[in-house]
């Protein structure tokens, strides 16, 4: 209405309900006037948002705020078949590692086994954490955590499937870590030490799964568009995605490489850690989603 202000979160929440419908409506009526109306409202609102330097210093708020949430949303069934996969393929791996000797060796490698039975020996199962200086580790270990992520998206223009599969050799990689400190009877002291980083850290290779599913999905199911239409609107989303886990494979390669060393801190600060970690990846890759999608509809169900 003319005269009347609306705030620039408002108007971001009503820009992300409106590019919904119009998803929705070329998907099932690509040539109603329906369509054509919610299309130049968007454009316009687009305009509004974008159109002066102010809102511009505030894009990278405005990208992890709104954009990387409301595409979250949009991927939620994704999310869930990538943790599904995740989740089978790690028992999968547990069971392999549990009743065959040589399946952990075969897939970790005999180098890294033997240095953690020495470590296991020694009183400290987690001690190849602290093997190099903590700056070191965490610049390889976060450009690597950032080269996962995007490989398990990028297999992504091979189909979903390839991403499946993805998903599924890290999780049969898991299953088989955690159940080698099983048979060594060590799993209740390594494990709160392994996931004082790997809660964020995993769950961000199962979002990153999401992101590559997603893009695969869009080259099998184009729907109204056109195949290649499809696939850019998918990769497009798919790579927001994947921008948006940067920030969180930092944190998480800092405490790998500054935090994860002291395996013996006390059980509580542990916990904490475990805690606050799976509190910020749930809250915002699945609780906050929704809760921006209902404010921007209204929808209270």
């Amino acid at each position: 209405m003319p005269g009347r202000q609306i705030s620039p979160d408002k108007l971001a929440e009503i820009f992300i309900q409106l590019t919904d419908d119009l998803s929705f409506a070329r998907t099932q009526y690509p040539s109603s006037r329906t369509t054509t109306y919610l299309n130049n409202l968007a454009s316009k609102i687009h305009l509004e948002i974008y159109k002066n330097k102010r809102e511009n210093k505030n894009r990278i708020v405005t990208f992890w705020k709104y954009e990387v949430p409301s595409v979250m949303y949009s991927v939620r069934k994704q999310l869930f078949y990538s943790f599904v996969i995740f989740v089978i393929a790690g028992l999968i791996g547990m069971v392999s590692a549990r009743y065959d000797d040589t399946f952990v060796r075969l897939i970790l490698g005999d180098g890294y086994v033997n240095e953690t039975l020495e470590n296991i020996k020694s009183g400290n199962p987690t001690g190849i954490y602290s093997r190099e200086s903590a700056w070191d580790m965490f610049l390889y270990i976060t450009l690597n955590n950032v080269m996962v992520s995007f490989r398990v998206f990028i297999v992504g223009v091979l189909t979903s499937v390839m991403t499946g599969l993805f998903l599924f050799y890290n999780g049969i990689m898991l299953g088989s870590f955690f159940t080698m400190f099983y048979n060594e009877s060590v799993l209740f002291q390594a494990a709160p030490v392994v996931m004082l980083h790997g809660t964020i850290e995993l769950s961000a290779i199962v979002v990153a799964g999401a992101a590559g599913i997603t893009m695969g999905n869009s080259i099998l199911f184009p729907g109204t568009y056109s195949r290649f239409e499809s696939f850019k609107r998918g990769a497009f989303r798919g790579l927001k995605i994947v921008l948006g886990l940067v920030p969180f494979f930092i944190i998480a390669g800092f405490i790998e490489s500054y935090v994860t060393r002291y395996a013996f801190m006390h059980w509580g600060l542990k916990m904490l850690i475990l805690l606050v970690s799976a509190v910020i990846m749930i809250y915002y890759f699945v609780i906050y989603p929704h809760r921006l999608y209902r404010n921007a509809t209204g929808n209270t169900n």
